[in-house]
């Protein structure tokens, strides 16, 4: 069975030279440690899937690379490899990664890959980014960040946006009962977002 997705061999192929090998090496390693996961593009950049589950995803920009788990806040992390904070949001829990040799050692990182697979085969599901208090810093969960990196345009509006119009966006995408509700509610966010729309633009006289 073919578990790979010639779109994915376009992303790669389209990307900046320097991200070409970082991500064939880590497709490579996802299908090595995990051959039942399955390749797909979501908002517009590689994710792999295992039992209908996002075990992981990854992204090329201009300057860097990014990979991340979907359970990436459950995962172990003794030796202090996964990035936090900031970083995390903006960049996957690798970090930044401008080469190869930003990547963890292997052996780390196919650790990595079968806890994530455990996590998922144990039914983990992950949480939801608890809503932010009246006069606190909004919380923008990780996968609709990541989402918002991979769109220039989307970025740019949602980064301008007052705290209330980004809040809409946030708790319109974070609502939703399904996984698959709430993917379609991504893609139409980096739409409207992309042509400078407001989350309820429709009802703007």
């Amino acid at each position: 069975m073919n578990h790979t997705d010639p779109r994915i061999d376009t992303y790669i192929l389209k990307s900046a030279d320097f991200a070409i090998p970082i991500l064939t090496y880590l497709r490579e390693i996802v299908h090595t440690t995990c051959p039942e996961a399955t390749e797909t593009m979501k908002w517009s950049f590689p994710h792999f899937e295992y039992k209908g589950s996002i075990l992981c995803s990854m992204a090329s920009f201009k300057q860097h690379c990014a990979f991340g788990f979907w359970l990436g806040s459950k995962l172990t992390d003794p030796h202090n490899l996964l990035a936090s904070g900031d970083e995390k949001t903006s960049m996957g829990q690798l970090g930044r990664i401008t080469s190869l040799d930003d990547l963890p050692k292997e052996n780390y990182l196919i650790g990595f890959i079968r806890e994530a697979m455990q996590l998922i085969d144990s039914g983990v599901k992950q949480t939801k980014e608890p809503k932010p208090a009246t006069n606190k810093e909004l919380v923008v969960p990780e996968y609709f960040a990541e989402a918002l990196q991979s769109n220039a345009d989307a970025l740019k509006t949602f980064t301008n946006f007052s705290y209330s119009q980004k809040k809409e966006y946030v708790e319109w995408i974070t609502d939703a009962k399904s996984e698959a509700t709430r993917d379609k509610r991504m893609e139409t966010a980096l739409e409207w977002l992309a042509e400078g729309k407001i989350r309820n633009w429709k009802y703007v006289r």
